[in-house]
């Protein structure tokens, strides 16, 4: 089984923390659409027949498409990939663009999985970041595509923003716990260089919260995530049983993906390709015939580090033994004394050889996953 991940470079307005590729001008729109047809096209036997298990609709902004866009781009998918009767099939969605009839307009497609984008159902928290709803408008829309029928929704929330206390990180759990989703992704903000939030930090006009409240909001969400009967199944990830995304979930476990579109990575095992992240340029070169595109062949050290670095944050976790026999690795022979230290730290533990984070040790995932990550000459 194999996915296929489309990127929809469009969006209303520039949120102040993202640092996605995406552009508020429409004008290209027409001309991405009809080069991520192309592209779908020429990349036709990238996943060497796979069945596609997984479509997902990222951005950007996928749901500022109209119907019959993402209609077409589907189709397309359709008759050149044999896609499974129980494919998941994502869109990315903000609260604004979920009108009703755009709502009933989208259970007619084979669209079944919703991820709202609602961060925060703080207005002023909504207005710091430049998001385009209220919290009003997210919790309706939540709402009126529980009563159309969708049955499996994923809501994004933003914890880490800067306030006095943890109390509207709380609220802002609790009102999602009460709208009963599926499934949470929650992160904590993150300030890139090159978005508004950047450059109000370097200009001394945005302070960032401390690392300390962020850690106890994180604590927070694991602890409130369990009390409601939900899996923490990937560091930002939480959902009901059997609800996990499985999209996402085939990255974190290596499957196989195609990515269309302006800044879109595909994975095939092997190698990794990265599309231009310029959507002229994008469209030029498929009008003229040519992927705009770089490959990355993956060394062996590439290849374990990445699947250490994906693995460490799931429960699942890192097996060892796996490393071992697909790349000759010994990974807890070349790091025990690491390994024994962070496990009497309380950091990590150990089952049959697969090394799974606790949930001190998922604070510092990141961190840990770098101190196991070979070098050149160990690979």
């Amino acid at each position: 089984m194999a996915g296929i991940y489309l990127h929809i470079p469009f969006c209303k307005q520039a949120c102040h923390y993202c640092d996605f590729h995406f552009s508020t001008s429409m004008g290209m729109k027409e001309a991405v659409l009809n080069a991520m047809q192309q592209e779908l096209l020429l990349q036709k036997d990238y996943l060497n027949g796979e069945p596609i298990n997984t479509i997902y609709f990222g951005g950007g902004t996928p749901s500022i498409l109209e119907v019959t866009e993402l209609n077409a781009l589907l189709e397309s998918i359709y008759k050149l990939h044999q896609v499974s009767a129980t494919a998941e099939i994502t869109l990315e969605a903000n609260p604004d663009d979920l009108t009703p009839e755009k709502l009933q307009a989208l259970r007619q497609t084979p669209v079944n999985r919703l991820s709202i984008g609602i961060q925060s159902f703080h207005n002023p928290h909504l207005q710091l970041m430049n998001r385009p709803h209220t919290a009003t408008e997210a919790e309706d829309c939540v709402r009126l595509a529980q009563d159309l029928g969708f049955d499996n929704i994923s809501i994004d929330l933003i914890y880490g923003i800067p306030a006095l206390d943890s109390l509207l990180w709380e609220q802002d759990l609790a009102r999602a716990f009460a709208l009963q989703v599926q499934h949470l992704s929650c992160y904590a903000l993150t300030i890139e260089p090159n978005t508004v939030f950047g450059h109000r930090v370097r200009k001394g006009k945005f302070s960032p919260a401390d690392e300390e409240r962020v850690a106890q909001q994180f604590e927070l969400l694991m602890t409130q995530a369990h009390a409601h009967g939900f899996l923490h199944y990937e560091i930002s990830n939480f959902c009901q049983p059997g609800f996990e995304s499985r999209h996402n979930s085939s990255y974190w476990k290596q499957v196989p993906y195609l990515g269309i579109g302006p800044s879109a990575h595909s994975f095939n095992g092997q190698s990794r390709q990265f599309n231009l992240a310029n959507n002229p340029k994008y469209a030029q070169g498929l009008e003229a015939g040519q992927l705009p595109c770089t490959v990355e062949a993956l060394t062996v050290e590439d290849r374990v580090n990445e699947y250490v670095m994906t693995t460490l944050r799931t429960s699942w976790g890192c097996d060892t033994n796996y490393i071992q026999e697909k790349w000759g690795i010994d990974l807890r022979t070349l790091h025990a004394p690491y390994l024994q230290k962070i496990k009497d730290q309380g950091l990590l533990q150990e089952e049959q050889g697969i090394l799974l984070l606790t949930e001190a040790g998922k604070l510092l995932a990141d961190e840990i996953a770098l101190d196991l990550f070979l070098l050149q000459e160990e690979a």
